[in-house]
């Protein structure tokens, strides 16, 4: 493919990047595949990436840290276009093999709108409109022997697979309940799986959120560095789209100028650390130990996080006990219940009731949901139900020197770790400390074991317990 076009020719064919505000994303995509850039485009290079040489070969990888409306999902749907249409990868496919294009997203729903611009750019123009194949909803199986799928992030969907590219979309805010770690995983998946096709390009491409994870270490190790093995740009949303509002972007630096410069400004948060490491968690994690059965001469104690049953939330409830060890009071979890939705709210309400009667549990605490709908329903069961004052955070402040100190044991869950090793602390701008999920993850399971192991905790260390639930 001598004469084949190049990334910056497919933009001018395909329309929608006509126009002067594209003129940053242009220097971008010819830096990224090893194009000439002329004087007015080193400028802008060198701005971006923090370099003083120009880009002169076409990179492995590159991760550019974007602020919102930048147009990056466009982007990432013309660049996978653009690695599955016109590049020649015969050499490296064995007869009846085909090379794959996976673009990841943080969820289904963005995994589609990127899926929709990609349909779009190929539809608009008929010469590329015929080289489809079969389409799905996830997939576009091309006549060249080229896939192109959407994914959401999760390592294992990428095995056996030949990846001629890997279009990551909005990394910084993966989430996955069963790993702490999605981004760095998948990473680690695609790597082997593009080591032998020649030009293979894994493109990451994000706002930025909290100073961990891929999108961090890469832009960590690799921007400002002329020799670095990776190109890294990272741009505010005006540099890339200065068709947005400024006076938009201007109120939101008034509203909270931390988050503003995250969303618009392209710059990592200071402001949100880790709940608690990974390694505290682990710690703390009896291997094996699924679920511990009733025993006689035990107070146990419950804590339960109410959903209505088709929103996004789980029900969850978990049992938990003291024990005393070395004059060392340690609080065990016995049991986890999650049910995900959709779900009869007042028959998983039930069947929590039965397993809270197998520990000898008559009250369990919650939050205010619904009102007084929990407080009804357990009762019909014979449970006690009463409200947690304490806001959520607050129990996750409570709960974390016995996390840090040992002072716990916690069962194999892989949910349950995922979650609390996801939890963010956040300083507002008083000092005010406030801990929660982040962005698309979940703490459902979390919620109830915290507030489970804490009330065991204080029952197991007082003869009148610390706190009012």
């Amino acid at each position: 493919m001598a004469d084949a076009p190049t990334v910056l020719d497919v933009m001018d064919r395909v329309g929608g990047f006509g126009d002067r505000s594209w003129s940053a994303w242009r220097t971008i995509l010819a830096a990224i595949f090893g194009l000439p850039l002329d004087a007015e485009q080193l400028a802008v290079f060198r701005e971006l990436t923090g370099r003083q040489s120009s880009q002169l070969e076409p990179v492995r990888e590159a991760w550019i840290v974007a602020g919102r409306r930048a147009g990056k999902s466009r982007i990432a749907a013309l660049v996978a276009v653009f690695l599955a249409v016109f590049r020649d990868y015969s050499a490296v496919l064995a007869p009846g093999e085909r090379g794959t294009v996976v673009v990841f997203a943080a969820d289904r729903r963005q995994a589609r709108t990127v899926f929709r611009y990609l349909v779009g750019i190929i539809e608009r123009e008929p010469s590329l409109k015929g080289l489809v194949g079969r389409r799905t909803q996830d997939a576009l199986d091309l006549k060249n022997g080229v896939t192109i799928e959407i994914h959401v992030s999760s390592y294992r969907s990428v095995r056996g697979y030949t990846i001629v590219g890997a279009v990551l979309e909005e990394l910084a805010f993966w989430r996955d309940e069963t790993s702490a770690n999605p981004d760095v995983e998948v990473i680690n998946a695609l790597r082997p799986a593009m080591a032998t096709v020649a030009g293979a390009l894994l493109l990451a491409i994000s706002s930025p959120y909290w100073r961990r994870g891929a999108l961090w270490s890469a832009y960590k190790e690799n921007f400002g560095r002329d020799l670095a093995r990776a190109l890294v740009v990272q741009a505010p949303t005006l540099a890339l789209n200065p068709t947005v509002d400024p006076s938009i972007i201007g109120a939101a630096y008034e509203t909270d100028e931390v988050a503003a410069a995250a969303e618009y400004g392209g710059q990592f948060r200071r402001d949100i650390e880790s709940y608690v490491s990974r390694e505290a968690v682990e710690a703390v994690v009896v291997p094996e130990r699924r679920e511990l059965v009733p025993a006689a001469g035990i107070e146990y104690h419950a804590f339960t996080d109410a959903a209505g049953g088709s929103g996004d939330d789980s029900y969850t409830v978990a049992v938990a006990h003291a024990e005393e060890r070395d004059g060392r009071v340690i609080a065990v979890l016995d049991s986890i219940r999650e049910r995900r939705p959709p779900f009869s709210p007042s028959e998983v309400t039930r069947e929590f009731a039965e397993l809270l009667h197998l520990y000898r549990v008559t009250g369990v605490v919650g939050d205010h949901y619904a009102g007084s709908w929990p407080a009804e329903q357990f009762a019909k069961h014979g449970i006690e139900y009463e409200t947690c004052p304490e806001p959520k955070s607050a129990i996750y402040r409570d709960g974390l020197p016995m996390l840090n100190s040992g002072a716990i044991e916690l069962l194999d869950q892989p949910r349950l770790i995922a979650q609390l090793c996801g939890l963010e602390r956040r300083t507002g701008r008083g000092g005010k400390d406030s801990i929660d999920h982040g962005p698309h993850a979940h703490d459902d399971v979390a919620n109830c074991v915290i507030g489970a192991l804490l009330m065991a905790a204080d029952a197991g260390a007082y003869s009148e317990p610390a706190r009012v639930w």
